[in-house]
């Protein structure tokens, strides 16, 4: 499995208080969308997450997002090995993910740009 890159997933009260901040530190426009209630904005590798608490309770579980080169991929090599997928593979707005628990407890999100045509 090839690894791409890592998103810092952060949870935040006031979005565009975080978005102005994160905007500017990186130099970076956000690119923004909703998932489940959730407003995000991801901004050079942070990823802001803000809504209702019940979901940010799930959210805050997983460690950091991974970009991987293809789910599928992922999924393979994390079974293989002795993680359990959780979630997923599912399309999101950007592409596909999963969820996986790691078997020392650690939850991470992966993810790739293989948006369906």
């Amino acid at each position: 499995m090839e690894i791409l890159g890592t998103t810092l997933r952060i949870c935040v009260d006031d979005l565009e208080a975080s978005v102005a901040f994160y905007e500017g530190l990186t130099s970076t426009p956000a690119l923004r969308f909703e998932r489940g209630g959730v407003s995000v904005a991801a901004i050079g590798c942070f990823l802001l997450m803000s809504g209702p608490e019940a979901e940010l309770e799930v959210l805050r579980k997983v460690s950091a997002t991974i970009a991987v080169k293809d789910v599928d991929e992922a999924h393979a090599a994390l079974t293989r090995v002795g993680a359990k997928v959780v979630a997923g593979p599912l399309p999101t707005p950007a592409g596909r993910n999963l969820i996986a628990l790691h078997p020392d407890g650690s939850v991470f999100e992966y993810v790739d740009r293989n948006v369906p045509a």
